[in-house]
């Protein structure tokens, strides 16, 4: 099982802290030694468990805009978006649950132009409320063909860090991962008002996979997949 290099120092904690506790047990009656003991391995193995980087089957194709979380679609609707389209857009909220790969990845191909940090609260990550008040950060791309995404990472009640590796004027290609949220999150996705969506609300999404919505393409695509590791 591969593990995020994002997840190291937190894993080396975790270990650690665990390491110390186990030897504190050995002076304590065997039972409650074993308690501890299997308390320890279960908590290392979940942390060890929760930075999981699966390799994606990535489908090439220009025109596609992708899931940029693993997750469970719980809100498709319109909303105005005061800052990079500057109009009413349509937005997708992906929860994702503290099971899920905490991974996140490209939704499109193309250029960064616009990256946000904002702190906020920590309200529960499924609330509407928590994409305006909660720490989040937000990212805009360009599409070649010209179309705008933007997508935002945004903590949760458990989650309280997020990590992201991307920049303005950074060219990346869709399924390239970008970063992390720690725990329970939400990512959402902000895409023109007219675009085609293949998703609805209740609907898994899978990183770099899942097919959310398609650009409209005025050049041919290809069809193909490849397997990124």
């Amino acid at each position: 099982m591969k593990i995020s290099k994002q997840g190291y120092s937190t894993i080396a904690v975790v270990l650690l802290v665990s390491a110390l506790f186990a030897m504190i047990a050995t002076l304590l009656p065997a039972w409650f030694s074993w308690a501890i003991w299997s308390i320890l391995f279960l908590v290392s193995f979940v942390v060890i468990f929760f930075f999981r980087d699966p390799k994606r089957v990535i489908p090439v194709g220009e025109e596609l805009i992708l899931a940029p979380a693993d997750g469970k679609i719980v809100s498709i609707r319109m909303e105005h978006e005061p800052d990079y389209f500057q109009k009413e857009v349509r937005c997708i909220s992906i929860f994702l649950s503290p099971l899920d790969v905490h991974i996140n990845r490209v939704p499109v191909s193309g250029v960064v132009d616009y990256v946000r940090y904002y702190p906020g609260k920590f309200l529960m990550a499924w609330k509407e409320e928590a994409s305006l008040e909660n720490e989040r950060a937000h990212f805009g791309i360009t599409h070649p063909g010209g179309i705008r995404v933007m997508f935002k990472q945004i903590t949760g009640f458990l989650a309280r860090r997020i990590v992201y590796e991307l920049k303005e004027g950074d060219t990346v290609q869709s399924g390239d991962r970008f970063g992390l949220m720690k725990f329970s999150s939400r990512m959402d996705v902000l895409l023109p008002a007219d675009i085609e969506i293949r998703v609805q609300e209740g609907d898994r999404t899978v990183a770099g996979e899942t097919v959310l919505a398609l650009v409209p393409a005025d050049h041919d695509a290809t069809s193909a997949s490849e397997v990124r590791s």
